[in-house]
């Protein structure tokens, strides 16, 4: 019991004390884990969108395919995006591999199956008759397409939440791609991990706390959204 009060004991002396390094570890968690959920939503939402309001061939197995995507370990997105982004890879010519910009890439692959997935099971919920108002009023296809996402907006923010729990709380990919490198790649996960190893529980404890604030501060800050959402007419 001691350890965990000794980690509570760090947090507020890193936290209070303004450790350089804990906010720079933070600030990338941030940067990292921020980028990868906006392009995610700013890519899975429209691409939700048009699998589910369009008939195609494989559309089922296109399902399937998000579905499954959605529940790839993160270990295997990781591998996958290192295989890419090794020397020897399609993209090795770039050298993004141990850099920040490969962990926003497996960070953004592991988002993204989630937010198509989420949008698209939303939109698909929506009242068919909807769409026929919609359309009868003459709206063209991108204002109609806005005015069935306005109608599953909590949902919308419900998958942001989903998205970036899944990111900010990522660790295997990161890592595997990132190298964990400290002061260069090094975000709150990986710390944690590392201080773990190396029998430094209070100052592991004391990043899991941050990180857990971190993430409390985000998702309070999307519910009270949310909720405000659903008040609205």
């Amino acid at each position: 019991m001691h350890i965990v009060w000794d980690g509570l004991v760090e947090a507020l002396r890193l936290l209070l004390g303004g450790d350089a390094e804990i906010y720079q570890i933070t600030l990338r968690s941030l940067w990292v884990s921020g980028l990868a959920l906006l392009i995610a939503v700013l890519v899975g939402v429209p691409l939700g969108g048009l699998v589910a309001l369009r008939e195609f061939r494989g559309r089922r197995l296109t399902v399937a395919a998000i579905n499954t995507g959605m529940a790839a370990p993160p270990v295997v997105v990781g591998l996958l995006v290192a295989l890419f982004l090794t020397r020897n890879g399609p993209l090795g010519e770039l050298r993004l591999l141990y850099t920040t910009w490969a962990m926003v890439i497996a960070q953004l692959v592991i988002a993204l199956p989630i937010v198509i997935g989420l949008s698209l099971a939303a939109l698909q919920q929506l009242e068919p008759g909807l769409r026929q108002q919609i359309a009868a009023l003459g709206a063209g296809r991108l204002q109609g397409f806005l005015l069935q996402l306005r109608e599953i907006r909590v949902a919308l923010l419900a998958t942001v939440m989903a998205a970036f729990g899944a990111v900010i709380s990522e660790v295997g990919a990161v890592m595997m791609v990132g190298g964990n490198i400290r002061g260069q790649t090094q975000v709150l996960t990986g710390a944690i991990v590392q201080e773990t190893r190396i029998g430094r529980f209070a100052t592991a404890i004391a990043l899991a706390i941050v990180l857990m604030l971190l993430a409390f501060g985000a998702n309070l800050t999307l519910t009270l959204i949310q909720q405000q959402g659903r008040r609205q007419p």
